[in-house]
């Protein structure tokens, strides 16, 4: 029966786990072989998942639990493994699947010259493997441990251009800084493993013990939710923890696409979704997540006002929107738990559109600078067309789907928390300016690349179709989630009736903030009525440091960055000079010893009697002295 096929959702990451060890086993030769079998198996990973996801649709579909892999047993605890589907996991499934096929197809065109494909296509696959695992794992200790798999291939794909010092900087940073989340997430695990009933750590045991009743403090929970929150902060980009996402642009623009689409970026909200009882139970722990997510939301919509880098403009785009869906889940209703669910469904899909347009703009004019570009819709219609559907969805357009999502987030904030409501709203406006400025820039207008001796053509097909398959759900799939009129998704992702009414002050403020946003760029970038340094002359301070990201970078680079590098040279110097010098000290004395040693044994009997008599004097004096001592 088709509604049976959960039961084979172990399958799914199986294909690109059996395409990683095939590459690697082939190395660098046969690099058409390569792209086949990645691209084969993701297929079939991709295709699976659609199945899966389809036998779900219906508002009844049971979960499915399979745990009778014994990994380990110690004392009375008994920790197995195995794997849960249910409508969220289906759902992860779908997104994560996708989005690595249509990634896959367009690397086949941007990644072409690239002497490594075969260890590009690699490194996606184990990732892809890594990711679906974690959304499969059915206790904590198995979502961390494909957690850190996850972290450490994205070392890898953010890296992979090793030859460059600015990706090897970022391939470290996104590593270092995850792992300060990561430290919140395993002190989280370690709390819930010491106080859970039977120290039972998979999620249906977390959700029978805190939506019935836990009997640990509510301090104690406050606690585990705000540590699992830290690790999410990580994995989404959530301030203070941002920073490695916009560096994480020196790979591959597929890569940035795949990461910051619904791959790694997305682990972390599916874990604070996954663990949504513990939050429940916790009025501090939501604030918190709230506050964190709106305030990023805002911060990182105003930074994406003055970034030049098209891949940064996006980046930072990913971190304001993680922030709607933190928002979201911290306003604590279940209303607001499908809303936030709903805008990481939508952001996959016109955030990678955006990603791998970007991508095909880079791939034709080789620079990254918008200022460089300009005109470039006259050659590139299909990419300016498909950048143009994205642009607006992310921009909360009618009646793209990013509207639709972004508008439920609203319309919760609007209920639950007004003051929330009003940031997001602000953050919607700056969103729209800054998407309208890099279209206005990029697509329209005279060309400003000054090496470019031809007008750009159009990527080739394997770079275009990801495209214009990406545009269609960018446009049309916010429609499963309508409220007052089709609450679909929300009852079936939360498995509940959930009472979702269209608020029309929201829909037209949200709607007007766009527009305003849109009609700015315009005016500023397209008519020039407002001249382009008003604000740089005006209130250059002020312009100086939102470019510099708020200096948040220099900000750790004073006072964590360079303390630990001051303390790591006391260390060396300690090492070199106290531990070392020790160690030569002795290797010193034995030298010496050996060189006395030689000298004494010189074959001449006068010197072996001179020894033998000294010894003998140094023997009765210690005899003496003990026994003189021992009667003292």
């Amino acid at each position: 029966m088709l509604s049976d096929l959960s039961q084979y959702a172990w399958v799914v990451p199986l294909f690109p786990l059996v395409a990683f060890l095939m590459l690697t086993s082939i190395g660098r030769q046969a690099k058409r072989l390569g792209v086949y079998i990645s691209l084969t198996a993701s297929t079939a990973s991709f295709l699976l998942a659609v199945v899966i996801f389809i036998s779900r649709v219906g508002k009844d579909a049971t979960d499915y639990t399979w745990d009778r892999f014994k990994w380990l047993d110690f004392g009375e605890f008994t920790l197995r493994m195995g794997f849960e589907m249910n409508n969220l996991n289906a759902l992860m499934l779908l997104i994560v699947s996708t989005i690595t096929l249509l990634v896959l197809i367009y690397s086949c065109g941007y990644m072409r010259d690239d002497e490594r494909t075969n260890v590009y296509h690699g490194y996606i696959s184990l990732f892809s493997f890594s990711m679906l695992e974690l959304v499969l794992s059915i206790n904590l200790i198995q979502l961390y441990i494909f957690w850190e798999l996850v972290g450490a291939c994205s070392f890898l794909l953010i890296g992979f251009w090793y030859f460059k010092p600015e990706a090897k900087a970022a391939a470290r940073k996104a590593f270092i800084v995850t792992r300060i989340g990561d430290i919140g997430l395993f002190v989280a695990i370690l709390l819930l493993y010491r106080n859970m009933p039977d120290h039972q750590l998979t999620f249906n045991a977390i959700r029978n013990e805190f939506t019935n009743g836990s009997a640990m403090s509510a301090g104690l929970i406050a606690l585990i939710a705000i540590l699992i929150f830290v690790g999410a902060m990580g994995k989404s980009g959530q301030f203070p923890l941002h920073t490695w996402l916009p560096d994480a642009m020196e790979g591959p623009t597929p890569i940035s696409a795949l990461i910051h689409a619904a791959t790694m970026v997305a682990a972390g909200v599916y874990l604070v979704a996954r663990t949504y009882p513990i939050f429940m139970v916790s009025h501090t722990a939501l604030i918190v997540v709230a506050s964190v997510g709106a305030f990023t939301a805002i911060f990182a919509a105003i930074i994406g006002t003055t970034q030049n880098d098209i891949k940064r403009v996006l980046a930072y785009s990913t971190i304001s929107q993680l922030g709607y869906m933190m928002m979201a889940l911290g306003l604590g209703t279940w209303a607001a738990y499908s809303a936030g669910v709903f805008h990481l469904f939508t952001h996959a899909f016109f955030k990678a559109l955006l990603f791998l347009a970007a991508g095909s703009v880079i791939h034709a004019v080789h620079t990254q600078n918008i200022h460089e570009m300009g005109g470039v819709g006259r050659g590139m219609k299909i990419t300016a067309w498909t950048f143009g559907i994205g642009a607006l969805s992310l921009s909360g357009i009618f009646p793209f789907s990013g509207f639709w999502s972004k508008d439920a987030i609203l319309t919760e904030a609007y209920h639950e928390n007004l003051p929330l409501f009003w940031v997001g709203l602000l953050a919607a406006f700056f969103t729209a300016f800054y998407m309208a400025r890099v279209f206005f820039l990029v697509f329209t207008g005279e060309s400003r690349n000054k090496s470019a001796d031809h007008v750009p053509h159009e990527s080739p097909r394997s770079m275009t179709l990801p495209l214009i398959v990406l545009a269609v759900p960018a446009a049309i799939v916010g429609f499963i989630l309508i409220p007052g009129v089709n609450p679909w998704f929300g009852d079936w992702i939360t498995g509940q009736t959930l009472e979702l009414s269209a608020e029309w002050p929201v829909i037209l403020l949200s709607t007007l903030v766009g527009l305003l946003g849109i009609g700015l760029g315009y005016v500023v970038y397209v008519k020039n009525s407002i001249s382009r340094e008003i604000i740089i002359s005006g209130a250059p301070w002020l312009y100086t440091l939102v470019e510099r990201k708020f200096f948040v970078d220099e900000a750790y680079q004073k006072a964590i960055v360079g303390p630990l590098k001051g303390l790591g040279y006391l260390l060396e110097l300690f090492d070199h000079y106290v531990v070392d010098g020790m160690v030569r000290l002795v290797a010193w004395i034995s030298v010496q010893l050996s060189r006395l040693v030689e000298r004494l044994q010189n074959g001449q009997v006068q010197t072996y009697g001179l020894v033998t008599l000294l010894g003998l004097v140094l023997l009765v004096l210690a005899v003496a002295g003990r026994r003189f001592l021992h009667v003292g």
